[in-house]
């Protein structure tokens, strides 16, 4: 997968094709909007959803892990879409292999005890302040902050020749705010239209493109 060089007031970032943000100074890799343990909660109700996906996303995130070996993961936000189900015991397992320092910024959908995070030894914090970078669930404008956030599950729709359309998730960054897309499989998308002074970069396939 080929990742996309940018610099965020000095500070260099590689957007990855993962849906993943690295952040190349602080040695942070981002991710936002995991939805842990929604296929599960989908197929608890019938839903024809591949068990395969569930696995997937693990692999998707030891992926970007191998690719940047980081020394902090945060989270942002939605990292377990519902109550506990069994994918909450894969995600102990994943953790209890990792020796990185994890953090968790509470999203809408992480009604989970924080004291379940905790005793797995991560962080669960509102937000995360760094220098003049925030980082939150929700988009945020703070005087003072580049804003990197998560929950709208941010897409772009190209359109061809007649009615021909293509949605594709993107990192949608504004003057001071990036919205990075939703890391999990299975979590749908929500088009957002760029103004002109907007930076969409779309991921296509294992690529980021800048459009």
């Amino acid at each position: 997968m080929n990742g996309h060089q940018i610099q965020i007031q000095d500070q260099n970032f590689t957007l990855h094709p993962s849906g993943t943000l690295f952040w190349q100074d602080r040695s942070v890799l981002l991710i936002s909007d995991a939805h842990l343990g929604k296929v599960s909660h989908f197929r608890k109700f019938g839903a024809a959803v591949p068990q395969n996906v569930v696995q997937k996303n693990f692999e998707l995130m030891d992926e970007a892990l191998d690719c940047f070996n980081p020394k902090t993961i945060c989270f942002l936000g939605d990292l377990f879409h519902s109550a506990l189900n069994k994918e909450w015991h894969l995600f102990e397992n994943w953790v209890e292999k990792k020796t990185i320092k994890i953090i968790l910024v509470a999203g809408n959908h992480d009604i989970i005890s924080p004291l379940k995070y905790e005793g797995l030894g991560i962080e669960v914090v509102p937000e995360v302040q760094w220098d003049d970078f925030l980082l939150t669930h929700h988009p945020e404008e703070r005087n003072g902050f580049f804003n990197f956030s998560g929950h709208i599950h941010p897409a772009i729709r190209l359109r061809g020749r007649g009615r021909q359309s293509l949605r594709l998730p993107c990192f949608f960054k504004s003057e001071r705010q990036m919205i990075l897309p939703a890391f999990g499989l299975f979590t749908g998308t929500f088009v957002l239209e760029p103004k002109k002074t907007d930076e969409v970069f779309a991921i296509v396939e294992d690529e980021i493109m800048k459009l």
